[in-house]
């Protein structure tokens, strides 16, 4: 079995579904608002556990009834919350979410306590650095403290995963030189390389000035369109499968969590784990809420098997 830890956020989504996104000054009524747990390193560690994998979740929570809850649907996932920690007077924290009635969403973050995470956070669980298999980050918890998991993970020698979400406009090098792989969407990774994609061969480009930044493996989500990975052995799209969009709410967090979970230390499986986190991703966008439409790694399985 992997292990996998994940060092990032935890929120508590609050979605509003709406039948299409109000232009600037216009109101609109809600059909429906719904809450359920969210953040995009819960929804990854969530996504590692469904698939199998032994995940770790380092996180801070509020001092609130909201952390109480986070932490009680990480463990229901199956995911070790031995160091989440709750942070005295802050509170957790919180996503408000837009949904149309195409899937599409739009993301407003209160960090909370995700900002009160600290590198000797990190530097308290260094034993649990030593005997997973693959670490991921994202940008919702300081960069100081991914820099030092990194470290930390180089160090030990394991594969470590950046989500580059909340895109930001420049990246340490210091953080790329301890990445192995880089998972930005397409808005993300064209933030970080200012070239806009717009078909394969301005995919090709971002990757390939993702590799200049330093990073020798790269996977730019691309929507219903598939998944475009690039590294020394293989360069190409693996095409998304086709269903009908619900909420796309999490669904590059699936997409992670089997990625990481799949993975072989060498990488050799690349182009293949692609497409089991694709097609995870493909059931998770057919489901309401972030982690509730996670998919058991049963339920990937059969779903590979269909479309064979």
């Amino acid at each position: 079995m992997k292990k996998i830890v994940v060092i990032g956020s935890s929120n508590v989504d609050t979605t509003l579904h709406i039948k299409d996104f109000p232009k600037p000054g216009e109101t609109i009524n809600a059909t429906e608002i719904t809450s359920a747990g969210g953040g995009k390193g819960a929804n990854q560690a969530i996504a590692a556990a469904k698939s199998g994998a032994e995940t770790y979740f380092i996180n801070r929570v509020g001092e609130d009834s909201e952390g109480g809850y986070i932490t009680h649907q990480l463990k229901n996932y199956g995911v070790d919350t031995t160091y989440v920690q709750t942070t005295m007077g802050s509170k957790t924290g919180h996503a408000y979410i837009t949904l149309n009635e195409a899937g599409q969403n739009d993301i407003i973050i209160d960090h909370g306590a995700n900002y009160e995470l600290t590198v000797e956070d990190i530097q308290a669980a260094s034993d649990l650095f030593k005997d997973v298999d693959c670490v991921i980050a994202q940008f919702e918890t300081p960069l100081e403290v991914t820099i030092e998991a990194f470290k930390l993970a180089k160090k030990a020698g394991k594969i470590t995963i950046l989500n580059p979400a909340p895109a930001i406009d420049k990246i340490p090098e210091e953080l790329l030189q301890y990445t192995d792989i880089i998972t930005p969407n397409e808005t993300e990774s064209a933030k970080i390389t200012g070239i806009q994609i717009k078909d394969n061969s301005t995919l090709a480009t971002n990757a390939e000035k993702l590799h200049l930044l330093g990073v020798k493996n790269v996977v730019i989500t691309y929507g219903d369109k598939g998944a475009y990975i690039s590294s020394a052995d293989i360069e190409t799209l693996v095409p998304a499968y086709k269903v009908k969009a619900t909420d796309t709410t999490g669904a590059g967090d699936t997409f992670i969590g089997y990625l990481a979970s799949n993975l072989k230390p060498d990488l050799s499986n690349f182009e293949a784990v692609a497409k089991i986190a694709g097609r995870a991703s493909s059931i998770a966008v057919q489901r309401l809420g972030a982690q509730p439409s996670i998919p058991t790694a049963k339920e990937v399985e059969e779903a590979m098997e269909d479309n064979e």
